[in-house]
């Protein structure tokens, strides 16, 4: 891999091929319609894609194989169509123009970023390409990693912005696959101290580096995997008079005390082992493994009884407590504090990275702030969006006493 040349940013730094039905000595013959395709900054992807670990011909075969691209059926607010890669590992996002000029213009300063940060949570770049057809329709598209292509079923997700505006979902809408928002989210999550540590100062070289970008509007996308969901229900159910005799027992691999169901330790963490992990390289996958306070500040993995052991990276399988507090008609009761405590596993990661803090943000702020608080706006100027978009995820990962 040679070293990319400020030359390999330039305007200059395209390849276009004319790829016709019928096929020529460079290129082959298909079933669509004649186009013409440009590459973005080819010399930069490559050194990326090496960078991110990613073996050129299996990336080639996810992107251009046979089996071809599935269309994820909700488009996003933007209007952009999503696709997957036959193997779930990349994500497909056509662009506008505008968005294509923020990455070509950030493309040298998050070449750095990446490089300098393996645990970086930001969107994992792989390329940047256009088609143009024949009647002069132009897509342009970037490929990126699928935070979302997993060991474990993701059962929940959110789209985190820090902001509150309209940040709710429709109820009758809401199922497995939908994304939900900042209001919908009832839970805080408590984790190893030292894994928090981790997480909250890649966070902040992240957001410094979207500010110093002037970029606005990104997200956290947030994935849970829920262990033991079976138990969850026994929570808040009192034992009957002859378990309630008993003050520490096990019911159907249960612990009970006093007048709570306890369920068992569904996540544990476990000192590192590589041998006994999986370590190739995946879309999804950054840096080193992370070193845990409840392990002695050694590596760790992270153990699913009875199902597996899975390394724990930022923002990848990261173990943690989901507490949901219960408002009082849930309890009957306004002497007591109840919170469902779940065991989940965490993914996560920084996505929308391609709204630059530009003048018709500037009015759409202004325009806004007549009619709502315009603190609660996602259209603010970068230092703040960053600032609020940090104190919120701290508010929803508390630190542990």
């Amino acid at each position: 891999m040679r070293e990319v040349r400020s030359s390999d940013f330039g305007e200059q730094a395209r390849i276009k091929m004319f790829f016709p039905r019928k096929g020529t000595q460079l290129t082959p013959p298909h079933n669509s319609i004649d186009f013409n395709w440009k590459d973005y900054c080819p010399m930069v992807f490559r050194n990326l894609r090496e960078l991110f670990k990613l073996n050129a011909a299996d990336y080639m075969m996810s992107i251009c194989g046979d089996d071809g691209l599935r269309e994820l059926s909700s488009p996003g607010k933007s209007g952009s169509l999503f696709y997957l890669s036959h193997d779930d590992r990349f994500v497909i996002k056509t662009l506008k123009k505008s968005e294509l000029k923020v990455l070509l213009k950030m493309l040298p300063h998050y070449y750095d970023h990446v490089q300098a940060h393996d645990n970086t949570l930001i969107t994992k770049f792989f390329g940047a390409h256009r088609i143009s057809l024949r009647h002069g329709k132009k897509v342009r598209f970037v490929v990126m990693g699928n935070m979302f292509c997993t060991e474990l079923r993701i059962h929940r997700r959110y789209d985190l912005k820090g902001s509150s505006q309209g940040r709710f979902t429709n109820k009758d809408e809401i199922d497995e696959s939908t994304t939900l928002k900042d209001l919908d989210l009832n839970y805080e999550f408590h984790m190893d101290r030292l894994l928090r540590d981790s997480l909250f100062k890649q966070i902040s070289l992240d957001c410094g580096f979207l500010e110093s970008q002037q970029i606005i509007d990104y997200s956290l996308l947030l994935g849970l995997h829920f262990r033991a969901p079976e138990h969850l229900k026994s929570l808040l159910e009192p034992p009957d008079a002859e378990q309630a005799e008993n003050t520490n027992h096990m019911v159907d691999g249960v612990i009970s005390q006093g007048e709570l169901l306890i369920p068992p330790r569904a996540l544990l963490l476990v000192t590192h082992e590589p041998t006994s992990v999986s370590t190739a390289p995946g879309p999804h996958v950054r840096g080193d493994a992370l070193k845990a306070y409840s392990i002695g500040n050694k590596e760790a993995d992270l153990l699913l009884p009875g199902t597996g052991r899975l390394r724990v990276q930022l923002g990848v399988n990261m173990p943690a407590q989901a507490n949901h507090k219960l408002m009082q008609a849930e309890t009957d009761s306004a002497e007591v504090e109840l919170f469902e405590v779940y065991d989940v596993v965490l993914y996560l990661g920084i996505i929308d990275i391609l709204q630059e803090y530009n003048m018709k943000k500037k009015i759409e702020h202004a325009c806004k702030s007549l009619k709502y608080d315009h603190l609660a706006i996602s259209a603010v100027e970068p230092s703040f969006y960053s600032k609020r978009f940090v104190t919120f995820l701290e508010r929803m990962f508390p630190i542990q006493p």
